[in-house]
């Protein structure tokens, strides 16, 4: 079989936007793509989908799933076709997360300050004060160039109509940068002409832009400012990324162990003796970070860190508290803090969501259920969720029991048919849905993002649910001229 044959045999699903195809003519975009493949033996195609295996093997990529007894470790998924965004939408997707960021960062600056934002009503008080991720321990505090959002994952989603929509906001400590890095390698090997012959738009380079970005929030006038990258250990599920990005940028990999504070100061143990920190790149939830502020069975954090931090010693990245932002019962106000903030209408459109808490919208979702999903606010990768086409009677009963014991903490969207991608499976091109992370990075400066992001695949066929820990994978993303 040539893959000639595997791209006449393709077929993009009906009343879905798939990513390649237009109805039977190939989009322009894909044009250099389909050549390629029109031209390899599939045995060809076969080879650098193992060879694809084989370094991502070599290399450790990694993620860990808490939830599976056969063991945790496994190897992320990566697909060989790469997924292909034109240079104009992605024009209009960086307008729309600048936009969106700074909203969200003024108003973290407001709630933990001023609180004009409640004060006028437009986001309810009561959705602040039940909001798990408020937290009051930061309240007031300056921090450094007033910016709470230093590095973001935006999840964007594509309907069948075309538009691109945010799904939620990671604004903690979004992870998957490394994966979008290494995919991109893996793809130098396997089609090391097509990058070029399509100018495809660089992302190597976001190591030195992230460094470079942490350099310039030190307080610190020195020349050189010490950052350190602080990881919870080999344990936690992103302990590859952290590791990979510690090497990329020329710093430090600490644990909690290797830092103590004195006199307001944090310092790191060496060899040569203590070395004062200026900017701490955690990877350490809220939670964790100071068992004298936050939880004192902590032996992840540093005792002490958030003193350092409120005397503007120490420049936490990202900061703490943020998690009140990308709660999803808070996204639901976003498009009115754009208003707000900027007196902008939103670029980018939320998705529609209902909050649980609203006793029609309980009502309407699950006289609607089949056409519905349902999400805990405050759980990520997939879990806490019902995807009301799939469920059981009994699983929408107990479901629905949850929702009334806790209606605040649940959110309900309609089910988008997200927009699909050709993907290499089993000797043949078969369409899967995806999403799009793109990793943005906010400094003095201001914000730069990096042109393509993680695209997530969910390589279940028929299933929405793109997340690795419940079997999805990723692609490289190109961005086109």
């Amino acid at each position: 079989m040539t893959g000639e044959a595997l791209i006449q045999a393709y077929k993009s699903p009906p009343g879905k936007w798939d990513e390649m195809m237009h109805g039977s003519s190939i989009r322009p975009e894909y044009l250099h793509v389909a050549e390629s493949l029109r031209s390899l033996p599939v045995e060809d195609l076969h080879q650098k989908d193992k060879l694809a295996g084989e370094l991502f093997m070599n290399q450790g990529i990694t993620f860990t799933v808490y939830s599976d007894d056969a063991g945790i470790e496994r190897i992320f998924p990566f697909d060989i076709i790469p997924r292909i965004i034109r240079g104009d939408e992605w024009a209009h997707i960086e307008a729309g997360i600048r936009q969106r960021l700074r909203a969200l960062n003024l108003f973290l600056k407001d709630i933990y300050h001023q609180q004009q934002i409640l004060k006028d009503g437009i986001v309810p008080a009561s959705m602040i004060a039940s909001c798990p991720q408020y937290t009051r321990e930061v309240h007031g505090i300056k921090v450094a160039h007033d910016i709470y959002v230093h590095i973001a994952g935006i999840d964007l989603i594509r309907g069948a109509d075309g538009v691109f929509y945010v799904l939620e906001d990671n604004l903690r400590t979004p992870s998957g940068v490394s994966y979008m890095l290494e995919n991109r390698e893996v793809t130098k090997r396997l089609f090391p002409d097509l990058l070029a012959l399509n100018s495809v738009r660089m992302v190597s380079n976001y190591p030195l832009r992230l460094y470079q970005n942490l350099l310039s929030m030190a307080t610190r006038q020195i020349a050189q400012p010490v950052v350190v990258i602080l990881t919870p250990g080999i344990f936690n599920s992103a302990y590859y990324e952290h590791t990979f990005l510690a090497r990329q940028m020329g710093i430090p990999l600490v644990e909690g162990r290797d830092l103590m504070v004195d006199n307001h100061k944090v310092y790191m143990k060496t060899t040569q003796g203590l070395q004062q920190v200026d900017v701490i790149y955690r990877r350490i939830d809220d939670d964790f970070l100071d068992p004298l502020v936050f939880r004192p069975d902590s032996a992840l954090g540093v005792p002490g860190l958030m003193s350092a931090y409120r005397k503007g010693n120490v420049v936490l990245v990202n900061a703490p508290g943020n998690g009140v932002a990308d709660d999803k019962a808070i996204y639901t106000y976003v498009p009115d803090m754009i208003k707000y903030y900027l007196n902008e209408d939103a670029i980018l459109p939320n998705v529609p969501t209902y909050q649980m808490s609203d006793p029609d919208a309980f009502e309407h979702v699950f006289k609607n259920i089949a056409s519905m999903v349902l999400k805990r606010t405050n759980q990520s990768g997939g879990y806490g969720m019902l995807m009301g086409n799939k469920a059981t009677e009994e699983e929408v009963d107990a479901f629905r029991e949850q929702v009334k014991e806790d209606p605040r903490n649940f959110i309900a969207q309609p089910i988008i048919q997200l927009s699909t991608v050709p993907c290499f499976l089993d000797g043949k091109l078969s369409s899967r849905h995806v999403d799009l992370r793109p990793f943005a990075l906010c400094g003095p400066d201001g914000i730069e993002i990096v042109p393509g992001g993680l695209t997530r695949v969910a390589l279940r066929e028929g299933s929405l649910v793109v997340n690795s820990s419940q079997g999805g994978g990723s692609k490289d993303t190109w961005v086109v001229e």
